[in-house]
């Protein structure tokens, strides 16, 4: 006689959300989302307007951006660890009220200092808004159905890294709005997210006693990393690489952020948990996403001004230029997330998009200012096929392994690091494009008999339509043959990501929302599949 075998069911969670119910939430976070990717992409085509209108340099060009990533990247793991002890919902609401003001203040600024304070302020609402986001999704969906709805945060990204650019390069080539209307026009956008998610988001509050805060860990991370990114952006400009000044930085760089990790290591709340950072899958998605990060960022922040100071395109014209790039993004992410969601596998999509992001640096890494827009095109939709199969689904793969109260930290500290990665991309290809444009119209003026300065008398390169049209052409040659070097750096950096992604290890996501349940489910099949070989054994074996 035997018995009727059965199948043991993990317990259904009362915490989960209906479909219905995740996706009316999902419309204000996505909304929150678009709004944070907004910040950037819309000033990507418009930036050389606005710089060249406020007479800013180079540098000062690539600072607007690393303003905005830096301050970003120094709080999101302070927002993360806040939403480990608070409501995420208020914590996602005070993100955007921060980037409203910032905004604002972003709008009124009358030279570039004050639009750099402006987008540095900007930032800290922009990190809590992408730690916070990926946090209260990760609260709502089981990582094997996050893949499904991946799907939307790739349209999203997709929307906002399509539109924004357009709607910049649209608003600056609008004679009665301005480029202030770039950092303007995320205001009631913001506002809206800030209702919608009031009357959709239903998150439980977590809260302990005794809360401690790492604020002196945040500091020493700020410190060094601020520090870091300032000698990159000056060195071999301003000073030569071996001097008192970069040993100075450097050095004090190093220090304080080895102090950090002590910090770390001793606090009772560190702002970022070195027991989940140094874990294997979280350790090589931290270092993936640093990689993509500094790839990305460092890379696609220079396609507008590629476009319109290379090619001598329009800020509309270059928005609409780089759409290859966001189809990719798109697409892919669309199609992995589903995959991802119906397999339960992640590494073969984040591996093959790591590869595909490097192959697509490497095409753009030939580019000069004569390049056919069709290989230009072919190049910028590889990148975005590669970002859309590796960002996201970094975050899901280090969310995968941990449990819903440590989610937040998770979840930031990759966000953290690939902010990290994108302020220090965005700097140091920064820095060596300033450098090589700089060589080469000094090379080009001194071969076409100009003596060096001739061409600006105080005004900004940026500014081509203020600089007698016998050199726009030379700088536009500069720019273009100069862009072409940066991405090669690119792809090589993009590398670190290939290796880190192949060393991760193969997992099949969990369908329960937190890892505890999932670990007790398997306790209750495994007791399961016991009894019933309890209950088949033969009595003389008993």
């Amino acid at each position: 006689m035997s018995a009727t075998t059965t199948t043991a069911r993990p317990p259904a969670e009362p915490g989960q959300m209906s479909h219905r119910q995740t996706l009316e939430a999902l419309s204000g976070l996505l909304l929150v989302l678009f709004v944070a990717l907004v910040s950037s992409t819309v000033v990507s085509t418009a930036l050389p307007r606005i710089i060249g209108a406020l007479n800013g340099s180079q540098t000062q060009y690539t600072w607007v951006v690393t303003a905005t990533l830096l301050s970003a990247t120094a709080t999101t793991p302070i927002w993360g660890k806040l939403a480990d002890l608070f409501n995420k919902k208020q914590l996602i609401q005070i993100s955007i009220v921060i980037f409203v003001v910032g905004s604002a203040i972003a709008g009124l600024s009358q030279n570039a200092g004050q639009l750099i304070a402006a987008r540095a302020f900007q930032g800290i609402g922009v990190g809590g808004l992408q730690a916070l986001v990926q946090v209260a999704i990760a609260a709502m969906i089981p990582p094997r159905e996050r893949g499904r709805y991946n799907g939307y945060l790739g349209g999203v990204m997709a929307l906002a890294t399509v539109g924004g650019p357009l709607l910049g390069g649209l608003i600056v080539d609008t004679s009665w709005l301005g480029w202030r209307w770039c950092f303007f026009v995320g205001v009631p956008i913001a506002i809206i997210a800030l209702v919608l998610l009031q009357a959709t988001l239903r998150l439980p509050t977590m809260r302990r006693e005794n809360v401690k805060i790492d604020y002196l860990g945040a500091t020493l991370i700020a410190a060094g990393v601020s520090l870091l990114l300032i000698w990159i952006s000056f060195v071999d400009g301003t000073f030569p690489w071996l001097s008192w000044q970069t040993y100075l930085m450097v050095g004090g760089a190093v220090v304080i952020l080895a102090l950090a990790v002590l910090v770390e290591s001793k606090a009772t709340e560190p702002v970022v948990p070195l027991t989940i950072v140094t874990q294997r899958t979280t350790a090589l998605a931290i270092l993936g996403s640093l990689a993509v990060g500094m790839a990305m960022f460092g890379g696609a922040v220079f396609l507008g001004q590629y476009f319109q100071i290379g090619r001598g395109y329009s800020p509309t014209e270059a928005g609409l230029l780089t759409i290859p790039m966001m189809a990719g993004v798109l697409l892919s992410s669309i199609v992995a997330g589903r995959l991802i969601s119906k397999t339960g596998k992640i590494k073969p999509y984040i591996v093959a998009g790591s590869v595909i992001l490097v192959a697509g640096f490497a095409m753009l890494g030939t580019i000069d200012h004569a390049t056919s827009l069709v290989f230009v095109g072919a190049g910028m939709l590889l990148v975005g096929i590669g970002v859309g199969m590796t960002m996201q689904n970094l975050v899901l793969a280090v969310q995968n392994g941990v449990q819903l109260k440590d989610i937040g930290a998770a979840s930031s500290s990759v966000a953290f690091f690939r902010s990290l990665g994108g302020a220090m991309g965005v700097s140091i290809l920064g820095a060596v494009l300033a450098n090589r444009v700089t060589s080469q119209i000094t090379h080009d003026l001194a071969a076409a008999g100009v003596p060096a300065g001739a061409e600006s008398s105080g005004t900004s390169a940026l500014n081509l339509n203020a600089l007698p049209e016998a050199f726009q052409h030379i700088v536009r040659a500069a720019y273009g043959d100069a862009t072409g070097h940066i991405f090669l750096i690119s792809a090589a950096i993009a590398v670190v990501g290939v290796i880190a992604a192949l060393l991760l290890r193969p997992v099949t996501l969990r369908t329960s929302l937190d890892l505890a349940d999932q670990e007790r489910s398997v306790t209750t099949a495994a007791g399961a599949i016991d009894g019933v070989a309890d209950a088949e054994e033969p009595v003389s074996r008993r």
